[in-house]
């Protein structure tokens, strides 16, 4: 059995029954979901001018190895609507894979863990929230300590929902 952390957010639309319809289809397609954070608003990073996104960190057991379970991924994204046209623009969901296991990769589909994550609060506190002392592959750090570290300035805040 193999752990997966993701994280799954969007800013159009009903946000949090959003994130609980790719919960219900990530359950479908992918594997069980073991646990998840709360969810978290955050103002739109990199290109600003958009709604605020909501996001949560699920950690997922799944059989499927991570090329095939990005592909899955992808596919839920489009079941529910996504339509890539703008990088980092607005989007009704978005399915990132943050860690695989220990996982180390790089190909055309996937980079693991995700390159971004410890400049990205947004990731780190929810993240932390499921998984606070899983330990960063490359750099040999735990995400509490990563988000100690990380210098983005965006306000993250949790929902009461």
């Amino acid at each position: 059995m193999n752990i997966a952390y993701l994280l799954i957010g969007g800013n159009l639309g009903n946000r949090s029954a959003n994130l609980q319809k790719a919960i219900q289809l990530i359950e479908q397609n992918c594997g069980q979901v073991v646990q998840s954070s709360a969810i978290y608003e955050t103002a739109a990073w990199g290109l600003t001018n958009q709604p605020a996104f909501y996001n949560q960190a699920i950690e997922l057991e799944t059989n499927w190895q991570p090329d095939a379970l990005m592909q899955r991924l992808l596919d839920i994204e489009t079941q529910m609507g996504r339509i890539r046209t703008i990088k980092l623009g607005p989007r009704i969901i978005d399915l990132d894979m943050l860690f695989f296991n220990q996982t180390i990769q790089n190909t055309a589909l996937l980079e693991l863990p995700h390159p971004a994550i410890t400049q990205r609060k947004f990731a780190l506190l929810p993240l932390a929230e499921i998984a606070p002392n899983l330990i960063h592959p490359i750099l040999l750090k735990t995400i509490d300590v990563l988000l100690k570290e990380c210098s983005d300035p965006l306000d993250v805040q949790k929902l009461s929902i």
